[in-house]
């Protein structure tokens, strides 16, 4: 009857779903081998890639309109459209560029818009525009979806000593076989020249024999052609008849009659010459100097990165054997997968490395059965997450490998305050069944409450709705899976097996060693026939087990037995006393004063050492690309001199670094536009860019990048009159340079002028770490202007349109047919003669013949009817949001920060005057870093208010959440002092989530310390028969309170230290190639990375603070405790 009575007060508690599984064991026994199953399933077939696929709704409209200026283009196309985009709604940003014949804008929506929707509406949009478009365009514009998520995985570069057309020949064989895979979406080849056949005209020839353009395009077109004349019937059969008129050689070409005249037969060799030659070049590609045709390879969207990577490495080699020959060298460059496979290879490693040290604390603080018990609890979580994850179709890409090493420590938390709980009770002298139903029983409010507050803390990061918030929403969703599965874990499989299997030891007691000897000579035997059967691996694995199993017997029991009998008694007996001296008399109030006053002065010295404020971390960068701008106008070829001049100078820069240098690839004309500075159609003969590509961290002797780096800019100003730019391949998601000011209105020239006066004060104001400040504005596009006099063309019965045709047709050449070869065919390209196309008087002075109305014909010299004119005009017109902008931006050099320099620079234009009618904003890295810092302090508000909300609910109290919300504030001491301390640098994203992040971690200790601090009081008031109204005495209450901290103190400190050691591996960058240790004993051990540099700050800010928050949880939470407890008897006597 007195347990019944127990039970009703509460004072004995059972949880229905754990007590249910111990009940039906069987069934959770084989649940759990299934989810072992499938998860280890699931992992093996997610598609691994580095960072996750960000979808961003994004619509390009295109429209050329041939023969307009791009301010013609600004205003007869580009504003037109934009002026019925801007109605759509769920906009973010409408931008154009307008340049010489051709409009471009591009339409960014929300992330939350769907991009079938997103295409549909902009369709909408330009149809509504066609009305206010000029009627003669040739065709609607083109509305395409801008797909971010399919992006080069890699380069295929092939090069050697053979002639560009070899060689094209090469790479469009590859490129055929690699777009055969199912996970490649194109392979597009680049850096090759273009076969054309080309009739150059002589102007002279043909003006004295009367022959016109149109007569030469006719002949040529007439008579290459092959028609089809139907069937005819002979006899029994029908037969084709065709008509064979196409050209077999090109040489024949200057066989074909182009004029008949008075019997006068006029060929076309009489006027020209066929000339079997390749397009003019738009583009020169090399690789470390050698000539070299490249393939970019773009993978599948959803597609698992490290297969398609496999496949193709193995097609190479393949091709390599069978078809290339031997000298030719095909290469990879700029390779995703090497990343991607060593950053996750090297987080999963983490994972082994943190799972192996949390183990082995829980194996000292609950001996090694127990530690089995609780340590279970990392691997069946995860294969839950991989089921939930993968069925989600999300990849295994680094954010959700970090979430699960953020998430190991956690793991363990509720297994060790379960199983912890239940073999207390079975010390007691309860039944392993019993123990387990009301060892959870105990516990399982507590946990179920601290795992809310910890999903509570995470759930608003998971509606952060841009680009940083697609890029890191994986890090709440896969924590929050991960922690629920672990809550499922210990609520319901851990309560089974310790049923089954735990049991009560004498830690006194010498075990012996008989047993373990045997296991350990098995093992051994079992590794012998590994060995034999070249199993190496798996002998590995085998004797390295057997080693523990003996290590453990010799020293690692004896160990355990010291820690567990003198370490820990001792420390709770220290930790009792602290305690207990911390409550007693005047010193509560001191404890907590003092911590408050620990928390201004951390403040204070953050504020006084002024960390660098980054938006992301910084890293050394594993690619590094050189920006070469010449005058606009430079034909490409003096571009290419240039480049192999500075070439030569680079390489030798290099030379001392050639053994961590992987790739040096150099690319002229085409495709070496900044990415950070958006897309551009314009023609770029006078850009280059040279791609300095690197061995991965572990093989760079230890070389930091930035210092190559800042040399090369160094070697970059020593070459007047050419803009040089050097930058690297950034952490996280792209979100524009770190100084980036756009400057809008409406007026261009007073634009112009205000944007080049700003930037030549901000110049001279000698504002370190700014690299070189541009601007997107192209000016001094040299032009020649034809001004026709229309009155007098139209007196000889010339049009505009005829002028200009014949004008284009003389210089840049009519397609006037195609020759066809095999399955290939190539235009047949008229134009003048390269001796008539660059004199500008031949041009004017060219005669345009034609018939007059009359039938007579006509020749007018073009020179008069029109005038030359030299000039030069915009390369192009930008927009944005409806007004025309110009930007202003720059990298920032190593060692400098770019928040600071921007800072100064706003301190700086406060006095410069900005005229009517323009506005200034700092955009890009800046805006984005503004925008995440106000969504983090916003999301800690919610997650806060969130966890508070839940502690109400759970202790239907108003003082309790108090006290655990305060906690969580002060924690933040650690991570303050910690930053100051070790001279961190404050990372906005990362330091942001981080705290975050900790408010979740620091409640649950909190959370369980004071709950079982109230169940030892309600059991206090049970035996002293003491109403809940009544309060109990002081040394009654100080007992409860000291007994509820000894009890929770291995708790307590398990989930710290597990939690610390588990992010431990990732802060300080330790990797270890596990399955290299146990193959060739070679375990590549390494600190530092990439993935200590990315996850660093995060992974520390969590440690620093979790570490203070330690004591704070032991100390100063049962302080508070003591202190509410005191002025609730105060209000209560009041009242």
């Amino acid at each position: 009857m007195a347990s019944e009575e127990n039970k009703k007060k509460g004072v004995i508690r059972e949880f229905g779903v754990s007590s249910l599984s111990v009940d039906n064991r069987t069934s959770v026994v084989i649940l759990t081998l299934i989810i072992t199953f499938l998860g280890m399933f699931a992992y093996r077939t997610m598609p691994k890639e580095s960072f996750p696929e960000i979808v961003i709704p994004t619509v390009y409209v295109g429209t050329a309109y041939p023969g307009n200026s791009p301010v013609d283009m600004e205003n007869l196309i580009s504003r037109p459209i934009e002026k019925e985009l801007k109605s759509i709604n769920n906009l973010k940003d409408v931008s154009s560029t307008s340049i010489q014949d051709f409009s471009s804008i591009v339409v960014e929506f929300n992330p939350n818009v769907e991009i079938s929707k997103a295409i549909q509406d902009v369709k909408d949009a330009v149809d509504k525009a066609k009305s206010e478009l000029p009627n003669d365009l040739d065709r609607d514009p083109d509305v395409l979806e801008v797909n971010t998520s399919e992006f080069p995985i890699m380069n295929v570069n092939i090069s050697g000593n053979y002639t560009e057309q070899e060689l094209k020949t090469y790479g469009e064989y590859l490129e055929d076989e690699i777009e055969k895979l199912t996970e490649i979406s194109s392979a597009d080849l680049s850096g090759t020249i273009e076969r054309e056949i080309r009739i150059n005209a002589d102007l002279y020839k043909m003006e004295a024999l009367g022959v016109t353009f149109s007569d030469i395009s006719s002949a040529v077109s007439d008579e290459n052609v092959t028609i089809s004349g139907g069937n005819i019937l002979s006899g029994d059969y029908r037969r084709t008849l065709r008509i064979d008129g196409e050209f077999a050689k090109p040489i024949e070409i200057e066989d074909v009659i182009v004029k008949t005249e008075n019997n006068n037969i006029v060929y076309l060799r009489d006027v020209a010459e066929v000339e079997d030659t390749y397009k003019e070049r738009e583009s020169f590609a090399r690789s470390k100097k050698l000539p070299v045709v490249t393939i970019n390879v773009i993978k599948r969207s959803g597609e698992n990165l490290l297969d398609a990577s496999d496949k193709i490495k193995a097609l190479i080699d393949e091709v390599k054997i069978n078809k290339f020959p031997e000298d030719l060298e095909v290469t990879i460059t700029n390779d995703q997968s090497k990343a991607t496979r060593s950053q996750v290879d090297n987080l999963e490693n983490s994972i082994i490395s943190g799972v192996i040290l949390v183990v082995l604390v829980l194996m000292f603080f609950l001996g090694f059965r127990n530690a089995l018990f609780v340590g279970i609890a990392i691997p069946l979580s995860m294969f839950i997450s991989f089921l939930v994850l993968n069925s989600l179709g999300v990849t295994l890409n680094l954010m959700v490998l970090f979430s699960l090493i953020l998430a190991l420590g956690m793991l363990v938390d509720n297994g060790i305050v379960v199983v912890e709980n239940i073999y207390r009770l079975m010390q007691e002298g309860k039944s392993a069944v019993r123990a387990a139903k009301e060892g959870v029983g105990e516990v399982a409010w507590p946990i179920i409450t601290s795992t809310a507050t910890t999903l509570a803390a995470f759930l608003p990061l998971a509606f952060w709705d841009d680009i940083i918030g697609e890029f890191m929403k994986y890090l709440p969703i896969t924590l929050i899976i991960v922690l629920s599965s672990s809550l499922f874990v210990a609520l319901v499989i851990n309560p089974v097996l310790t049923a089954l299997f735990m049991k009560v030891q004498d830690v006194d007691k010498e075990k012996p060693v008989q047993k373990p000897m045997i296991v350990a000579a098995v093992l051994t035997t079992l590794a012998i026939i590994s060995y034999f059967l070249t199993w190496i691996a798996l002998g590995n694995l085998l004797f390295l087990s057997a080693l523990l199993v003996i290590f453990n017997v010799f020293f690692l029991r004896r160990a355990i037995r010291w820690f567990q009998n003198v370490f820990l008694v001792r420390l709770e007996d220290l930790y009792e006393k602290t305690l207990l001296f911390a409550l007693r008399g005047k010193k509560p109030y001191l404890f907590f004063g003092g911590t408050l006053i620990l928390l201004v002065l951390s403040l204070a010295l953050l504020f006084v050492s002024a960390p660098k404020i980054l938006f992301f971390p910084d890293n050394q960068p594993a690619l590094i690309s050189i920006y070469i701008e010449k005058p606009i106008g430079t034909d490409i070829t003096s571009t290419n001199e240039f480049v192999e001049e500075f070439e030569d100078d680079l390489f030798a820069l290099l030379k001392p670094y050639d053994q961590i240098i992987e790739s040096v690839i150099t690319q002229i004309g085409e495709g070496t536009g900044d990415p950070m500075e958006g897309p551009s159609q314009a023609s770029t003969p006078h850009k280059a860019k040279v791609t300095i590509g690197f061995e991965e961290y572990q093989f760079r002797e230890g070389i930091n990048t930035n210092e190559i780096m800042e040399k090369i800019r160094e070697l970059a100003e020593g070459y007047p009159g050419v803009l040089m730019t050097v930058g690297k391949q950034q952490n996280g998601p792209p979100v524009g340079k770190p100084v980036n000011i756009e400057v809008t209105g409406e007026d261009f020239e007073q634009l112009i002028t205000y944007v080049n006066s700003m930037r030549e004060h901000i110049n001279e104001s000698g504002i370190q770490g700014i690299e070189e400040l541009k601007t997107d504005l192209e000016l001094g596009n040299p032009e020649l202007i034809i001004n026709i006099d229309r009155e007098k063309a139209r007196r000889f019965g010339l049009s505009t349109a005829t002028i200009a045709n014949e004008l284009r047709t003389a210089l840049f050449g009519l397609e006037v047919s195609k020759f066809k070869e095999g399955e290939d065919d190539y235009p047949i390209q008229l134009r003048l003669a390269d001796k008539f196309r660059y004199d500008i008087n031949a041009l004017l002075n060219k005669k345009i013949s034609f018939r007059d109305k009359f039938g007579n014909q006509k020749e007018i010299p073009i020179s008069s009817v029109a005038s030359l004119e030299y000039s030069s005009t915009y390369g192009s017109v930008k927009r944005k949001d409806l007004e025309r902008v110009i930007t202003i931006f720059s990298n920032v050099n190593d060692g400098y920060n770019a928040t600071e320099i921007n800072n100064e620079i706003k301190r700086l234009l406060q006095d410069f005057d900005i005229p009517e009618g323009i506005n200034v904003s700092f955009t890009g890295e800046q805006e984005e870093q503004a925008k995440s810092a106000e969504f983090l302090t916003r999301a800690l508000l919610i997650s806060v208010s969130l966890i508070f909300l839940i502690i109400v609910a759970q202790f239907n109290s108003i003082t309790t959440p108090f006290i655990i919300m305060a906690s969580v504030i002060l924690s933040t001491i650690g991570v303050f002092l910690g930053l100051v301390i070790f001279n961190m640098d404050f990372v906005i994203i990362m330091t942001g989530i981080g705290i975050i992040s900790l408010a979740g971690v620091v409640v649950n200790n909190a959370i369980v310390l004071i709950d079982y601090t109230d169940l030892v009081r309600s059991r206090k008031r049970e035996e002293l028969n003491i109403g809940e109204e009544e309060s109990l005495s002081k040394e009654d209450l100080l007992d409860s309170i000291i007994k509820g901290g000894k009890t929770r103190l291995r708790p307590v400190l398990l989930t710290a230290v597990t939690t610390v050691l588990g992010l431990i591996p990732l802060a300080i960058g330790m990797n270890i190639d596990f399955y290299g240790l146990l193959s060739s004993f070679d375990p590549k051990f390494y600190i530092g990375g990439d993935n200590a540099d990315f996850w660093g700050p995060m992974a520390w800010t969590v440690i620093f603070g979790l570490t203070f928050a330690t004591f704070l949880t032991l100390i100063v939470v049962p302080v508070m405790y003591l202190l509410a407890d005191k002025l609730n008897t105060a209000v209560r006597k009041i009242s």
